[in-house]
């Protein structure tokens, strides 16, 4: 049986840097799978122009994207990554999706 030696600070250390770097992980797979429902939706009406009875499920799938891009921001600052402009080009987000990050999607009021 090996033990490790390493002083117990340095091997949580290690377990944090490695959640976080899993954490990046869900979050650009997450943003990548919203922005990929935009995409297809997009293309899927870009032949004709989208009805306004289709404009609700549009702007449900850019605020999905926009929460995700919050998330995976977020993630990447808190780990000390703070510059996003390259998730903004790599993952070419949208400027409609950037211009409501972090806009959580409002409930419908109740009717009485």
């Amino acid at each position: 049986m090996s033990r490790d030696l390493r002083p117990p600070v340095d091997i949580l250390h290690y377990e944090i840097v490695q959640e976080q770097a899993s954490a990046l992980g869900r979050m650009g797979r997450a943003l990548e799978q919203c922005l990929s429902r935009l995409r297809e939706f997009d293309a899927a009406h870009a032949a004709t122009e989208l009805p306004a009875s289709m404009q609700p499920a549009r702007r449900k799938l850019v605020l999905e994207a926009g929460q995700a891009l919050w998330m995976f921001v977020v993630q990447r600052e808190a780990s000390g990554l703070r510059d996003s402009r390259h998730i903004m080009r790599t993952y070419n987000v949208p400027g409609e999706v950037q211009c409501c990050m972090g806009l959580a999607p409002s409930k419908p009021a109740k009717r009485a």
